[in-house]
C-alpha cells in the first residue's frame, strides 16, 4: 500500500535574526528539525525554556507535536512536557521546554544546533455523549499493567 501524503501549508515567521526554517533531512522523515536560537549550558536537572526563533500557522484539525531528537536524547537532553503541544491558534515563538535529566554533565546548546522536532498531526474534533454505561471491551476495567509488562 502506498502511504498518503497529506499536505499542509504551515506559514512561519521569523521572530529574530538568523531564524531558521525547520527541515527535514529526507523525504520520509516524519519530523521537521527546529534550531536553538539561544547558547545555553544545562547543568544537570535544569529546566530552561529554548528559543527557537520562529513562530508558526496551520490548518485548525491538526495538531503541532514538539518532540525530542533522538540525538540529543543519547546526551541526556529530553523535553519536559513531552510531545509538547502546539495549538492551531498559538502564533507565538516556539519555545523548548528543556531538561539535562539523564545526564550528570553539563549539555552545552548553541545557536544553530537542532534541539526538537515538529511533527503535524490530524486530531479529531469529539462529541462528548454522557451514558450510563460503557460499551464492553476485552480489556474490561483491567488497569495498569494488565496487558503485561
Amino acid at each position: 500500500m502506498e502511504p498518503i501524503d497529506i499536505l499542509l501549508n504551515v506559514k512561519f515567521k521569523k521572530t529574530c535574526n538568523g531564524a531558521k526554517i525547520p527541515t527535514r533531512k529526507h523525504d520520509e522523515d516524519a519530523g521537521f528539525d527546529i534550531y536553538s536560537m539561544e547558547n545555553v549550558v544545562l547543568t544537570p536537572g535544569e529546566i530552561r525554556a529554548i528559543g527557537t526563533g520562529i513562530s508558526i500557522a496551520f490548518p485548525r484539525g491538526f495538531k503541532c507535536e514538539l518532540c525530542p531528537r533522538s540525538g540529543m536524547a543519547l546526551k541526556g537532553f529530553t523535553i519536559v512536557n513531552s510531545p509538547g503541544t502546539v495549538d492551531s491558534g498559538y502564533r507565538n515563538e516556539i519555545k523548548v521546554i528543556s531538561q539535562n535529566v539523564h545526564n550528570t554533565n553539563p549539555i552545552e546548546i548553541n545557536i544553530g544546533d537542532r534541539i526538537a522536532q515538529l511533527i503535524f498531526v490530524p486530531i479529531g474534533n469529539p462529541i462528548f455523549e454522557e451514558v450510563d454505561e460503557l460499551p464492553k471491551s476485552v480489556r474490561g476495567l483491567k488497569g495498569f499493567g494488565s496487558s503485561g509488562n
